[in-house]
């Protein structure tokens, strides 16, 4: 089971998505903890989310483990579920106002990185860290 975990294809581009994806969720997580009124709390707090405090920190928390995963390429597919169900979250508690009040173009809009991160891990949950990762390192020693 573990090695299944750790299942990855041997493409060296991989990286490129892992980086951008890693790098977005690492950044967004700190700034939750940095400017946690405009970024965390206050955020979540604004758009009605339950319990705020607590859920400000545990997202920023969940963004910056699973980015530093996603950036070593370490079980980047079990570290793109959280990120993936973070998106989920985030287009459907902040997107949907939009949607509703000024119409599609302008959610799709405002939701660009929104989409960009989702599927960045969703591909990362379909192929796995790629050749340089430490995925593929662990998987192709003699355990």
């Amino acid at each position: 089971m573990f090695k299944s975990l750790l299942q990855t294809d041997h493409s060296k581009t991989t990286i490129l998505i892992r980086l951008m994806v890693g790098a977005v969720f690492l950044s967004e997580g700190i700034q939750k903890f940095l400017f946690p009124a405009i970024r965390g709390a206050g955020r979540f707090e604004k758009i009605g989310l339950p319990n705020p405090e607590f859920l400000g920190s545990f997202v920023g928390a969940f963004e910056i483990l699973c980015g530093i995963l996603v950036l070593l390429g370490l079980f980047t597919r079990v570290a793109s579920l959280p990120l993936m169900v973070i998106m989920l979250v985030a287009i459907a508690t902040t997107k949907s106002e939009v949607l509703a009040q000024d119409g599609f173009w302008e959610m799709m809009h405002g939701s660009r990185t929104d989409w960009s991160m989702l599927l960045g891990s969703i591909f990362l949950l379909i192929k796995g860290g790629g050749y340089w990762s430490v995925d593929h390192s662990l998987i192709n020693k003699n355990w």
